[in-house]
């Protein structure tokens, strides 16, 4: 009767600006037989440091975020915060 604890990763990008959403399974199994699971999800924005995730995260982040990418993403959050600013 051996206990295990199973963690896989999925990942979705979505939209323009290339965010990405990791979705962490942890899974509980008994003799290889599951017991339980959950689901974590977490997401990450073109302008969040990446360098204390996954390899697997850190190489798609890479991949994704060009510079342009980068700069269309903080153009627009500045375009956004300029909206929500009293005038």
């Amino acid at each position: 009767m051996a206990l295990e604890k199973v963690i896989t990763y999925d990942y979705d990008v979505r939209g323009d600006d290339k965010i990405i959403s990791q979705r962490t399974r942890t899974a509980i199994t008994e003799d290889g037989v599951e017991l339980s699971f959950s689901y974590r999800r977490k997401t990450f924005e073109p302008s969040m440091d990446v360098s204390s995730e996954s390899d697997e995260l850190k190489a798609l982040a890479s991949s994704l975020w060009t510079d342009a990418v980068k700069k269309a993403y903080a153009d627009k959050l500045k375009s956004e915060a300029a909206k929500q600013a009293p005038e």
